[in-house]
């Protein structure tokens, strides 16, 4: 029991610290354009982020499902993964605390461009657009978030059997500041840019903290597991 509420609290912040990263809060920082169009209609505000939010939620939440599940059906992969993926764990933390900590560029095709694009083509929609804008960012990995989820959620993920309850709780983390920033908006607009300003600071000692973290914890399990030292 311990332990898996271990993995939803890792699932939880894994999705939070995606969420505030350069490349996902740019597309977030979209989605809150989209979302504050009809700023001065509570409602209309306030479902959009939840809208959205649940765009970025069952879209991670079938990703996980349909890759967990596709490696865990087959014996041949379910036996290797099992016998190997404490054997990767370390090397995937320090690969992952790598690109958090800056030491290792990734060009991965970000969602920069579309952030700009969606919002002006699904202007006029409503409930609709605010969904499909939050499935549409969900695909759009960047290096930080591609790293996050591929490299630190899915081992988790299939380490633990959960390809629809971790990615789920990942993808209501990713959404949570358009959450936030759409309660702002609904009932006091002129707090955002405050807000948005907390953020960005929080951000960069979020992640520098979470790659040494990783990155002390991938080097023990390298040495320990992987290439089986006894350190004491």
């Amino acid at each position: 029991m311990t332990e898996d509420w271990l993995a939803f609290a890792t699932a939880a912040w894994l999705g939070f610290l995606c969420s505030i990263s350069p490349c996902p809060l740019a597309t977030n920082i979209a989605a809150i354009s989209f979302v504050s169009r009809k700023v001065g209609k509570v409602g209309v505000v306030l479902s959009s982020g939840v809208l959205y939010a649940l765009g970025r939620t069952i879209t991670y939440m079938i990703l996980g499902m349909v890759l967990v599940g596709g490696l865990s059906a087959a014996p041949e992969v379910s036996h290797l993964l099992q016998k190997y993926m404490n054997l990767l764990m370390g090397p995937l933390l320090i690969l992952v605390a790598m690109v958090l900590l800056d030491l290792l560029p990734l060009k991965i095709p970000s969602g920069s461009g579309i952030g700009e694009a969606i919002p002006k083509q699904l202007g006029k929609a409503v409930g609709g657009g605010a969904f499909l804008l939050g499935v549409l960012f969900a695909l759009s990995f960047c290096p930080t978030s591609a790293a996050l989820f591929f490299g630190s959620l899915l081992p988790l993920a299939i380490r633990m059997q959960s390809g629809l309850v971790l990615p789920g709780i990942f993808g209501v983390a990713t959404g949570l500041p358009v959450l936030l920033f759409a309660f702002l908006l609904a009932f006091s607009a002129n707090r955002v840019g405050q807000a948005y300003n907390q953020l960005a600071k929080f951000e960069l000692w979020a992640q520098r903290i979470t790659g040494a973290i990783f990155l002390i914890v991938g080097i023990g399990m390298t040495i320990t597991i992987t290439l089986g030292v006894h350190l004491w």
